[in-house]
């Protein structure tokens, strides 16, 4: 679990393809001393385990179904990423609840400068959009970030010059290809209030409903 709070910009040293799935070598600065095997590592916004270290390099692998969610298969060597390490529970929350597992991709449409900050646009598909909500949170590249605008076929946010300093995300220019990850509460809501044949809910003594609804809630005192 992560807060999309990123610790250090990082660089990929090798990318090795193998077959469907690949291995990354990724060089960090700042984080290095406190990494130990197996540990997880957001790299990009992307969960990985780090499966060897090497002083100031650690490795993992990227298995094929995150190599066809993600934009990690377009790492080459110099690339720089974004790195977080799994939060710990005695530190401070500073961003949201972050997975590290990615629900698609975006492009980027475009950069705009405002005072202190720039605004960045970022269109996606539906099923991403339809859980972006205004003054809510995303993360783009494992970056925690506050929804500024979103429509039917775009979303903005606004970034802080020690976002931008901190991290890769206005290196990125129209047409490059962010990671996205919606945030875990609304999925689940979403998951929830959707009849599912794969979802079947007891309250009480009713009988079995497929999904819930605002009646079902009325009805047993929730709302």
């Amino acid at each position: 679990m992560f807060t999309g709070i990123i610790e250090d910009i990082g660089e990929i040293v090798s990318v090795r393809n193998e077959g469907n799935s690949s291995v990354l070598t990724i060089r960090s600065k700042k984080i290095m001393d406190d990494v130990r095997l197996g540990d997880s590592i957001a790299v990009n916004g992307v969960c990985l385990t780090a499966r060897n270290i090497s002083g100031d390099t650690f490795t993992a692998d990227v298995m094929a179904e995150t190599l066809r969610r993600s934009s990690l298969g377009i790492l080459k060597t110099g690339s720089k990423v974004n790195l977080e390490r799994a939060m710990q529970l005695n530190g401070r929350f500073g961003g949201h609840i972050v997975s590290g597992h990615i629900d698609g991709t975006g492009i980027i449409v475009g950069t705009k400068k405002e005072a202190n900050a720039v605004w960045v646009e970022i269109k996606t598909d539906a099923k991403i959009l339809k859980l972006i909500i205004e003054k809510g949170s995303i993360a783009i590249d494992g970056i925690s970030l506050t929804v500024a605008y979103v429509d039917d076929r775009v979303f903005k946010v606004s970034i802080i010059p020690h976002t931008a300093s901190e991290t890769t995300l206005l290196t990125k220019k129209a047409g490059d290809i962010v990671n996205l990850e919606n945030d875990i509460i609304g999925k689940y809501v979403e998951k929830l209030l959707k009849p599912s044949d794969a979802t079947n809910i007891k309250i009480e003594n009713d009988s079995d409903t497929k999904g819930l609804s605002l009646d079902t809630l009325i009805q047993n005192g929730f709302m």
